[in-house]
């Protein structure tokens, strides 16, 4: 039997409780776990956490280490610092991990896939009485339990069926995706559930031909069907794994409410988003990170929506950058990240739950005329929570223009050249800030906030990591929304 066993959120419940047990008897060494055993696992055997980079709040560092210790026994906690800003500064500065407070918990309670589990839990343990009992959920409760839960002849509100008969069930505590793909395991026949990804991590590991990690154990993706949320994989032995090849695109489509930014004659909008992921091929790659391999693929792309906001570029702004030759799409690619960096100052958020669209040089590089124009549009959107969003970018949102004079700041005064990571470039940029342009961000970052541009003191380039390529961006079109969108700061 294995010593060393991988635990996360997505195996089933009955993998899970299998492993706990495991551990509870000593039957383990260790778990090599993601944060799923951060929540709801009471292990109190455990002697050591390592924990390998810096999880981002001191919460999550004080939650993870808190695994060991138990029962008044004494332990040891490991923090192994990554090379990203964050981490280095806690590897400087370790006297904080024991004295800075934890940070204060971000809930969207507008949003109904966070709302909904919990009332109908609670509607299972005592009928909801939407006024006395609004101050608890929601000032919409009435509403709510009118359209979800079942109403009685007093006029009390129970636990909708499809809730029973056990309504926890439904409340994820590890993730608030709606969407899952089922990994169908059909080695030797067989026909057994492995485990659930979320939606927002099945683009990135799940494709036809790619190798699929599960206990150690290499599985080879031979049906991937996105419209029925399945990929079925049969268990290989290979030494070696492969890495998507893929592009996504990330498109508004539909204005919700329009904010405008002090002092300029830009917006920001937020509504409805759409992303299409698209995988065209991956790389089959050994054990030393050498590529073997190059394979094409035709997977249909896998479309989900979400909630977020957007800033089309000014006309001003990209005239300038193509009058001094600064490449446009990287230039967007680092304001974007310029500006996301710097959500958790006024959203508490983990890095990741705000992703943008990320460029890729193959496509911004390339020499020849390409179909695919996009739009000069900042754009962000909730990783999480499934077409109504996690309500990250909606707060953030609100605080639009101070994000912008923000990121700014950060991309004025910090001393690197080409950008960093402590300015423009991102350690979850898909593409390894392969586009990126730190002078043109700055033009759109002014543009934006009506400042003016020195245009003399900008480079002429083009750039030393730009190659010349064929323009793939294109002056942004207004998205419509439904009838009259409000207008927030007039």
């Amino acid at each position: 039997m294995a010593r060393i066993m991988g635990y996360r959120g997505g195996y089933t419940a009955q993998d899970r409780r299998q492993i706990e047990a495991q551990m509870f008897e000593g039957k383990l060494m260790g778990i090599v776990a993601t944060t799923a055993l951060e929540l709801g696992v009471d292990i109190g055997t455990l002697d050591c956490v390592v924990t390998l980079g810096f999880p981002y709040t001191i919460a999550n560092l004080r939650q993870q280490s808190g695994r060991a210790g138990r029962r008044n026994k004494d332990s040891l906690s490991v923090l192994v610092g990554d090379c990203f800003a964050t981490d280095q500064h806690y590897m400087q500065n370790p006297d904080e991990l024991f004295t800075k407070p934890n940070s204060e918990l971000q809930v969207d309670l507008e949003n109904m896939l966070v709302l909904e589990g919990h009332i109908q839990c609670a509607a299972y343990e005592m009928p909801i009485r939407p006024v006395e009992d609004a101050k608890y959920f929601s000032k919409d409760l009435a509403k709510i339990a009118e359209e979800r839960l079942i109403k009685d002849e007093l006029g009390y509100y129970h636990c909708h069926d499809r809730f029973r008969p056990v309504p926890s069930k439904f409340v994820a505590i590890r993730d608030t995706e709606e969407d899952h793909f089922a990994i169908v395991d059909i080695s030797h026949g067989k026909n057994i559930v492995l485990e659930e990804l979320e939606a927002s991590r099945a683009f990135f590991t799940i494709y036809d031909g790619a190798i699929f990690l599960h206990q150690g154990n290499s599985y080879l993706v031979r049906d991937f069907q996105p419209d029925r949320m399945i990929a079925k994989v049969e268990k290989v032995k290979v030494d070696w794994t492969t890495q998507q090849r893929d592009f996504t695109d990330i498109d508004p489509v539909e204005t919700e409410l329009i904010r405008r930014i002090p002092g300029s004659l830009s917006s920001a909008f937020h509504g409805s988003i759409r992303i299409t992921q698209n995988v065209f091929g991956y790389f089959k790659i050994d054990k030393k990170r050498r590529i073997l391999d190059a394979v094409q693929v035709d997977n249909p792309p896998i479309i989900r929506h979400s909630k977020g906001m957007w800033l089309d570029v000014p006309k001003r702004a990209l005239e300038i950058l193509v009058d001094r030759r600064l490449n446009v799409a990287g230039s967007i690619h680092a304001a974007e990240h310029a500006v996301m960096s710097l959500m958790p100052n006024f959203v508490i958020s983990m890095p990741g739950d705000v992703r943008t669209e990320c460029k890729i040089g193959l496509k911004e590089f390339a020499q020849k005329e390409t179909q695919r124009k996009r739009p000069a549009r900042l754009t962000f959107y909730d990783a999480k929570g499934g077409a109504g969003g996690s309500g990250i970018s909606t707060k953030a949102f609100e605080f639009v223009d101070l994000l912008l004079v923000q990121a700014l700041k950060r991309v004025e005064h910090c001393y690197c050249e080409h950008g960093c990571i402590e300015c423009v470039c991102s350690e979850l940029c898909k593409h390894a800030n392969e586009v990126m342009s730190k002078a043109g961000s700055s033009v759109i970052l002014k543009a934006l906030l009506n400042m003016s541009i020195d245009v003399e003191a900008l480079p002429m380039g083009p750039e030393e990591m730009s190659p010349v390529g064929v323009e793939t961006v294109v002056l942004a079109k207004p998205v419509p929304g439904k009838g009259r969108v409000p207008v927030c700061g007039e």
